[in-house]
Parts: structure tokens; C-alpha cells; sequence
């Protein structure tokens, strides 16, 4: 299967409120449509999570991540601006950074925390990111594993459990072996106070 089949089969399946297993910038991913209620609901069961436990949204622009919240401070932009900066060819690219943000809006109601903020990180790998730009909406993207148990930072690592729970598994980057670890969360509230959460 090309990448591009993959992908098509993805949205398809996320259009119908269903539920993926896919690749991120990160780790692998529990993923559906992040306006739909009944499918983030799914995902939480899935995870064994409690729902007061907000999850983070993949979007693949700044564009797109303006449609989600009332109001993005400078400080924000200007930290996107510093994530997406080109690296050299030598030097080791941004990690991927998820900034949580106040005021989320057009979302389900279930994906946004009690206080109305919400984790939100723009890809820049290829995959994920042509993932989003095919979807044309947020994302949920919470790693693959039950609550309380490592993240699986390959296919290989992912509990059948999961697997069986979810309605299509990508196949794209099935095969790696490589060591990934979850991103940066940075917390930037209205003020411009900003709290850096996990590193």
C-alpha cells in the first residue's frame, strides 16, 4: 500500500467518526475526528482513560490551529516561529513541542479541558502532517497504549488490545525500530505566563 492510499483510507475512516492507530511526529497515536464527541469518547474507553484528562489535537498549519481558540497570544507564535525554524543539516531538529493554549473553541466538548484549554501541536513530520491536511480538521492524537502503561514508540510496541479496539491501523512506518519519546508540553496562559510542563 502506497502512502497515499494509506492516508485516503485514514480520512475516510475518520470522516466516519471512526478511530485510527497512525504515526506522529512522536509516538504512535490514537487518532479521530477532534469535533466529534462520540468518537473521542471511544478513544478515552479505549485508552481506559478518564475523560477529565484532556488529550492533545495534531493540526498540520498555523491556519489551521487559529480556528480553535478565541485568542492566540504573541508569545505563542513566537515560540510556533522558534519550533519551526530550519535547522542545519547537522544539527538535530526542534523536538516537537505541544503548546497548551486557553480558550478552545469549535471542538467536541469531551477533547477540551475543564478550565477550556487544550494541547496542541503542529506536525511537521510528513506523514502525520499530510494526515491533517487531507482531514482538513484537528486530529486527537494521544499515544497508543492503556492509561498508566509506556507509550509505544514503535508499531511493534502497541498492546493488541488496542489494536483490536480501533476501526483502521496505517501502515506507513509499521516496520520501524527507532526510539521516540513523547513531546515537549509548554502551558501559555492569556497573560503570557508560560509553564513549561514536561520537557
Amino acid at each position: 500500500m502506497t502512502r497515499e492510499e494509506d492516508i485516503k483510507k485514514a480520512v475516510e475512516v475518520l470522516r466516519e467518526g471512526g478511530v485510527i492507530l497512525y504515526p506522529t511526529d512522536t509516538v504512535w497515536g490514537i487518532g479521530c475526528d477532534a469535533t466529534n464527541a462520540e468518537a473521542v469518547k471511544r478513544v478515552y474507553d479505549i485508552k481506559q482513560r478518564d475523560d477529565s484528562k484532556a488529550l492533545i489535537c495534531l493540526v498540520d498549519s498555523d491556519a489551521r490551529m487559529q480556528r480553535y481558540f478565541r485568542n492566540i497570544p504573541d508569545v505563542a507564535w513566537q515560540l510556533i516561529d522558534s519550533l519551526q525554524a530550519p535547522t542545519p543539516d547537522d544539527a538535530p531538529s526542534g523536538k516537537p513541542t505541544t503548546i497548551i493554549l486557553d480558550g478552545a473553541i469549535n471542538l467536541a466538548p469531551n477533547l477540551i479541558a475543564e478550565d477550556g484549554s487544550l494541547g496542541i501541536r503542529i506536525t511537521q513530520e510528513p506523514f502525520s502532517k499530510e494526515l491533517c491536511y487531507r482531514f482538513q480538521k484537528a486530529l486527537v492524537s494521544t499515544s497508543a497504549n492503556i492509561s498508566g502503561e509506556p507509550a509505544a514508540q514503535n508499531y511493534c510496541d502497541i498492546d493488541p488490545r488496542i489494536i483490536e479496539q480501533v476501526d483502521y491501523v496505517c501502515w506507513s512506518r509499521r516496520q520501524e525500530h527507532k526510539p521516540h519519546t513523547p513531546s515537549s508540553i509548554i502551558r501559555l496562559r492569556e497573560n503570557g505566563e508560560v509553564t513549561i510542563i514536561r520537557q
